[in-house]
């Protein structure tokens, strides 16, 4: 009587297992369909919000762009509201679907806090990133040096977790925002003018005074030149195998490369008319004859 009873309890639970599968079956279709409008849904509310961001950082550029606000703090705010504004897009979208509001902020403070963790290195750029912005150590345009590699180049791009630099053999590098602002910064384009120095090595043998003369007609001829500005040619030192001599003069930043490497080419070729020479390192060895 026993295992008849649980017989029938057994069937009885397989006959309600059944009804509930045939009645799932039976909403599937409708259920489906249901889900198929809101993820449509979903994907055109997605659409229609980057598309609306969009557009809202351009009015935010353009907006900026007659105020004169610097390049730099422009690309970092448009990469500020761009991560946001997505971000807040994509929580009302998963909200749409069900899940709970306060459950969604829970979690994502739980996830900032581990991501915070996790990424402290990311949060110290965006950190350095404010810095830059605030403190204005260089901007858009500036030739810069950074000083925990000697990286160098023109700074084309401030985003909000780094800083990109185009250097002079056309070449982009992206250093992160956190280096450059606890490093030292060598900016060389804060004054409209840059100095030049350049060592050059004359013989022990080569007439001292003519070859100042030289040297500084070269300065006194090249157009790009400062001639207003301090331009000189002294002695640097006195070296092993050479009378090093320092020159020096002004150009405008825009022209320094340039104007530099006209004034090397200039000296060498006016040392060699003048028969003074630039002589290679040397090393004189003495040999005493002994007897046997």
């Amino acid at each position: 009587m026993k295992w008849l009873l649980e017989q029938g309890l057994d069937l009885e639970m397989t006959k309600e297992d059944i009804g509930l599968i045939e009645q799932f079956f039976q909403e599937l279709p409708e259920k489906a369909l249901g889900l198929g409008v809101r993820v449509l849904l979903a994907i055109v509310v997605l659409f229609l919000g980057l598309q609306t961001i969009r557009l809202l950082r351009r009015l935010v550029e353009k907006s900026l762009a007659r105020t004169n606000v610097d390049r730099g703090v422009a690309q970092f705010l448009d990469s500020l509201i761009k991560i946001g504004l997505t971000s807040l897009l994509l929580l009302m979208i998963a909200i749409s679907f069900g899940l709970d509001a306060a459950s969604v902020m829970a979690m994502l403070g739980s996830v900032g806090v581990a991501f915070a963790l996790a990424m402290q290195g990311s949060l110290s750029n965006c950190a350095g990133g404010v810095l830059i912005l605030l403190q204005k150590p260089f901007t858009i345009g500036d030739y810069i040096i950074e000083g925990s590699k000697g990286q160098e180049g023109t700074v084309i791009e401030i985003q909000l977790f780094y800083t990109k630099l185009r250097t002079a053999d056309d070449v982009i590098i992206t250093l992160p925002n956190g280096s450059l602002a606890n490093h030292n910064i060598t900016n060389y384009t804060t004054l409209e003018t840059r100095r030049m120095d350049v060592t050059i090595g004359i013989s022990y043998d080569a007439d001292l005074k003519l070859a100042k003369e030289v040297l500084l007609g070269v300065l006194e001829r090249e157009e790009r030149v400062l001639q207003n500005l301090d331009k000189k040619v002294f002695v640097k030192d006195l070296a092993d195998s050479a009378v090093l001599l320092n020159v020096r003069c002004f150009f405008l930043n825009e022209t320094y490369w340039d104007g530099r490497a006209a004034v090397l080419e200039g000296c060498k070729l006016a040392l060699d008319e003048n028969g003074i020479a630039i002589p290679y390192p040397q090393l004189d060895v003495h040999m005493s004859a002994e007897n046997s």
